[in-house]
């Protein structure tokens, strides 16, 4: 199939076993999932089939929305409840007040280290495949941006916030972050995705109905890149852009389009520069008319 997967996972389930179970279920074997999910995570993973793989760059890009549940006094090697306990602090009196007042200081963009237990791979090895052989390397702070952080709920030892923030945003660094800027330590003992981009959790849906009616479950892979502007060609501007020939399209300013044939069949991703039109990602190749 050439779809995409708005996939509802479950805690306890690593991204990867995601995949394995679509690829069977599905039985195809070209599959990717946008976004990596913790295993104890829940929540909203993208899943591209067939030749919507080619759009999984464009599922990263897009905003991410999560609530997450941290709890302070003890931090993890893992930054969440799963891992061992490598520092205990007091955890002090604080107001509500006191904490939106942190919080509205982690929003915005900033710099973020990421974790040793991440996938980030470094001289082709991931970081958390190193962590677990017990060896450290020097990792480099990235530029994220946290878009909005909303308190849901809070007690003397934890709270819950509703975070929206961009692609390579570790939620447990941020957690870890927040509970150091109220004067302790802290790990997320909770976290839910609730929206990748386009795909949000209120249309997702679980890998056993998925498997019980995979066309009723299928997003169009146009949806991964609603965002972007459309751009309609005729036959003939088709059959040259999705064969590789660059094509001058007058009036069309630079920037990066979805390509829509003649009867709005998705093409795939173009970019222009100075009117002329340069294939990115293309799905489906135009046979060129023959009159």
């Amino acid at each position: 199939m050439d779809a995409i997967f708005n996939v509802l996972k479950p805690p306890k389930m690593t991204s990867h076993d995601v995949i394995g179970f679509l690829r069977r279920a599905l039985n195809t074997k070209k599959i990717g999932h946008g976004g990596t999910l913790d295993p104890d995570a829940a929540g909203v993973l993208p899943v591209f089939a067939g030749s919507a793989t080619r759009l999984l760059e464009f599922a990263v890009e897009g905003r991410k929305e999560y609530i997450a549940e941290f709890t302070l006094g003890a931090q993890t090697d893992t930054g969440d409840d799963s891992g061992e306990v490598v520092k205990t602090l007091p955890v002090p009196q604080f107001t509500q007040e006191q904490l939106l007042a942190v919080l509205a200081r982690f929003i915005g963009p900033q710099l973020q280290l990421p974790p040793m237990y991440s996938a980030i791979k470094i001289n082709g090895k991931k970081l958390y495949q190193l962590a677990r052989q017990g060896v450290e390397v020097e990792r480099t702070a990235r530029p994220i941006e946290v878009y909005k952080l909303e308190l849901l709920h809070y007690t003397e030892t934890s709270f819950t916030v509703r975070v929206a923030c961009s692609k390579g945003t570790y939620i447990r660094v941020l957690g870890e972050d927040l509970a150091t800027a109220l004067g302790t330590c802290g790990a997320m003992s909770f976290l839910l995705r609730t929206q990748v981009g386009a795909y949000t959790i209120d249309k997702a849906f679980t890998l056993q109905e998925i498997a019980a009616n995979p066309d009723g479950c299928a997003a169009e892979p146009l949806t991964a890149v609603d965002a972007l502007p459309k751009l309609r060609v005729n036959a003939r501007q088709a059959a040259r852009i999705t064969n590789g020939v660059r094509t001058t399209l007058a009036g069309t300013a630079d920037g990066r389009y979805v390509l829509l044939g003649p009867a709005d069949e998705f093409l795939g991703i173009v970019r222009c520069e100075q009117e002329r039109l340069q294939a990115e990602k293309i799905l489906m190749h135009y046979a060129m008319p023959e009159d």
